[in-house]
Parts: C-alpha cells; sequence; structure tokens
C-alpha cells in the first residue's frame, strides 16, 4: 500500500535527522477477542520488522479477552523473546490497555496498532522514515473510510469538528491511535496521571512535530468490532468532557438567553393587559413554556454531573489497570 502523505517536503527540512541504526522499535497492540487474527497480524509484523531493519519488541496487551486470545499469545511469546504479553485482570477499556503497553515500552520509537490489521503495518516504515527526518510524531490519517459504515463515518466527521471547536488542543481529523512517538514524546505521556483518559486528546495535548500520513482503511481481516455505538457514545462524551470546559460555560449563555426571552415575555403581557384588559393565558402555552424549562434544566444538569463524575473517579485515585500476568519480560 502506498500512502500519501499529507505534509509538505520542504517541512521536514532542517528538523534535525535520525538515524534508525542501534535504535529499538516498540510495538504497543491492545487485544480483546482477537484470536481469528493474530496469525495474520505477526506474519505482517515479522515482514515489516525485518524490512526496517531494527531490534523491536511487540508489546501485546490481553484486555479480558475470553476467546483463546491469551493462550495464544502465551504461546507465542514461549517461542518468539520479542514479543511480550500483559494480560489484564479484567477488560478495562482500550484507552487503559494502551496506557499499560505505553507504560512498559522501552523502544526508542513507539508505535500504537489495531491488531484487527485495519492499521496497516506496512505503513510503520513510511512513519519510521519520516522520524528520521526529524518529526516526533507521525500519525496516520485515515483517508478513504470505505469499510465503515455510512452512520459511522458520520458521526466520527461530527465528534471531529464538535470536539475542536471547543478543545484548545485539536485533534487531526480521521485520525486514531496509529502512530509513530519519539521517546521523549512517550516519557510526556507518562506524566500525565488522569484516569478518565482519551488517548487521541492526549496525543494532540502534549505537542511536539506532529505530520500526517494518510492511507486507505482497510476492513478487518477476520472477527468482529467490540466496539457498539453506545460505547462510542460514551468515547466521545469522554473526550469532550475531558478536554473542554465548554459544555459547561454555554449553559450560562442558555441561561441568559432564556432569561432575556422571559423579560421579553413578561413586558409584552404587561403591556397588552394595559391596553386591552386582562388576559387570561392558556393552559398549553403554560405547559409548553414549563415543559421546556424543566427540559433546559434537566440537560445543565445532566452535564454537570458529567463533570462531578469524572471529578469523583480522579479523586478516588484508583490504578488505570490492574496487571494479572506478564509473560516474556523475565529475559
Amino acid at each position: 500500500m502506498k500512502a500519501v502523505e499529507t505534509h509538505s517536503q520542504t517541512d521536514a527540512v532542517k528538523l534535525g535527522a535520525r538515524s534508525r541504526v542501534r535504535r529499538t522499535l516498540s510495538l504497543i497492540i491492545p487485544m480483546h477477542n482477537e484470536a481469528p487474527v493474530l496469525a495474520s497480524l505477526f506474519e505482517r509484523l515479522d515482514a515489516v520488522i525485518s524490512e526496517l531493519g531494527v531490534a523491536a519488541e511487540i508489546i501485546c496487551i490481553d484486555d479480558g479477552s475470553r476467546d483463546g486470545t491469551l493462550e495464544l499469545l502465551r504461546a507465542r511469546a514461549l517461542a518468539d523473546p520479542r514479543i511480550r504479553v500483559i494480560a489484564l485482570s479484567r477488560n478495562f477499556g482500550k484507552e487503559a490497555a494502551l496506557t499499560a503497553g505505553i507504560d512498559v515500552a522501552t523502544g526508542d520509537m513507539v508505535v500504537p496498532i489495531d491488531a484487527d490489521l485495519q492499521d496497516p503495518p506496512e505503513l510503520i516504515g513510511e512513519f519510521v522514515g519520516l522520524w528520521e527526518q526529524g518529526y516526533d510524531v507521525v500519525y496516520g490519517v485515515r483517508a478513504d473510510r470505505r469499510s465503515d459504515t455510512w452512520l459511522k463515518q458520520m458521526t466520527a466527521g461530527v465528534f471531529y469538528g464538535v470536539f475542536n471547536s471547543m478543545s484548545a488542543s485539536p485533534i487531526p481529523p480521521s485520525t486514531g491511535d496509529f502512530r509513530l512517538m519519539d521517546r521523549q514524546v512517550v516519557e510526556a505521556l507518562k506524566r500525565l496521571p488522569e484516569r478518565n483518559r482519551f488517548m487521541k486528546g492526549l496525543f494532540a495535548w502534549v505537542g511536539f512535530r506532529q505530520v500526517g500520513v494518510a492511507y486507505t482503511r482497510p476492513a478487518r481481516v477476520a472477527g468482529e468490532t467490540s466496539w457498539r455505538y453506545f460505547q462510542l457514545w460514551r468515547f466521545a462524551l469522554d473526550g469532550i468532557t475531558s478536554f473542554s470546559t465548554a459544555p459547561l460555560r454555554v449553559w450560562t449563555i442558555v441561561g441568559l438567553a432564556a432569561a432575556a426571552v422571559a423579560m421579553t415575555a413578561a413586558l409584552a403581557l404587561i403591556i397588552r393587559v394595559l391596553v386591552v384588559g386582562r388576559d387570561v393565558p392558556g393552559y398549553a402555552s403554560l405547559m409548553v413554556v414549563v415543559l421546556f424549562g424543566f427540559a433546559v434544566q434537566m440537560i445543565a444538569f445532566g452535564i454537570l454531573g458529567e463533570y462531578i463524575g469524572r471529578l469523583y473517579e480522579e479523586v478516588k485515585g484508583r490504578p488505570l489497570y490492574l496487571v494479572r500476568e506478564r509473560v516474556g519480560f523475565e529475559t
């Protein structure tokens, strides 16, 4: 697959050249029920690593799989010293699994990648080439998402638009977790302690010199996605509330606007009574006003509750994840 670079070649001049010689690559692969794709995944990773000619470690995080993924990973780790396995005590979610991999990765270059092969491993070579030119983060841009449903494409576009309009650290549209990060970027990420983690936002927040590479996103090789639309909704809500207080501030504007409308309506009623006499208000109009005001209050309380809930989670200070088993870290 040939990717289309989204950066200007002149931007790479004088960034500070690097060399991959005697450098190491860490691949971080969160997994949840990915047994059907493991054979294809490791076959393609082997080919990519051989072509790059660098020392590599493959860190697989089993996030509470129930389909034999962990057993297959154990067997591969025993046969291949590059493979390291972290088995979490239960399903903590992809963000926690990705954090677990970042915490133990030791490479000079660190690449999070999905196990389903919708992130093409062959693109890593181009990532490394741009890293050698001096970029600290090289991220994949999903230029063609025809493998996704129309609804998912539409909701993703809406999310990126809403998030970037509210956040001081915008996310490049159509990007995921697939990227290459320099060691200093990884160390910066490890300093961020929040428990409600939205990794795409954290990747953007840390900054550094970043560049995108566009690619066509293929369909899954095998198996089914673990994501459901309700989970995606929660994920989007977590992202917005983690990086912006705009949903709170907007209700100040809504309240002022509602107060202005109420004062205008009150003034109009007073004038009408003075001009044409007493008027008996209708039941329907009264109920509409009452129900509308109640709905606005409930929405405001809900948004306020989202922020209070996240504050509650942070105050408890529970660990992001718990590890049940490690394989391959003794060597």
